[in-house]
């Protein structure tokens, strides 16, 4: 499923046609180039951080493609304290853990606060590789799921076998073999 292309301007985006790229960088450099190339199709976007295909609408006056089909206003939140970023959603916890928590200093929202920055501290490394495996095998099913050595790429991928891995997909176009290798640079450090 395709998702509306974030507002972030830090952001970068390849575009594919076929298994070659023909754009990449920011929304607004890859949608004047597809605006520019109107005549191929069908065109393929990525987000480069996460590997999720795009789907832009490319009839719309904005030059960053903000009418992305998808793409859906959320109403405004008004629960926690929206200033500073705070913004209220549901837990589903045990009666027990409800308990330890409201009877930490500062109740259950300092304590579960205190609790996700220490595992974002701890988990760091852990996680960088996780999202670098995850994004790359969103590109990769996406683009090379009926490419010979798929799956057996894939297993490498979550394996950590970088060697495996560049060797099953050596035969595949070119410029996906890139693309995979700069989206799966994360994914080989050590856990």
């Amino acid at each position: 499923m395709s998702t509306p292309l974030p507002s972030s301007s830090a952001a970068t985006f390849t575009a594919f046609v076929d298994f070659e790229r023909i754009a990449s960088g920011t929304r607004a450099e890859v949608v004047a180039e597809l605006r520019r190339r109107a005549d191929v199709s069908p065109v393929f976007v990525f987000d480069d951080a996460t590997g999720e295909a795009l789907d832009l609408d490319l009839r719309s006056g904005s030059p960053e493609g903000a009418g992305d089909h998808g793409a859906e206003a959320l109403p405004a939140r008004t629960v926690g304290r929206p200033k500073l970023g705070v913004v209220a959603r549901e837990v589903t916890l045990l009666p027990r853990h409800w308990d330890w928590l409201n009877h930490q200093p500062g109740g259950a929202s300092v304590a579960l606060r205190k609790l996700v920055e220490e595992a974002r501290r701890v988990h760091a490394g852990r996680d960088v590789v996780r999202a670098s495996r995850e994004s790359t095998y969103r590109f990769m099913s996406a683009m090379a799921g009926q490419l010979p050595g798929f799956e057996e790429a894939s297993r490498a991928l979550f394996a950590g076998e970088r060697e495996r891995f560049d060797a099953l997909i050596a035969p595949w176009p070119q410029d996906v073999r890139v693309h995979l290798g700069t989206l799966s640079a994360a994914a080989w450090s050590a856990e």
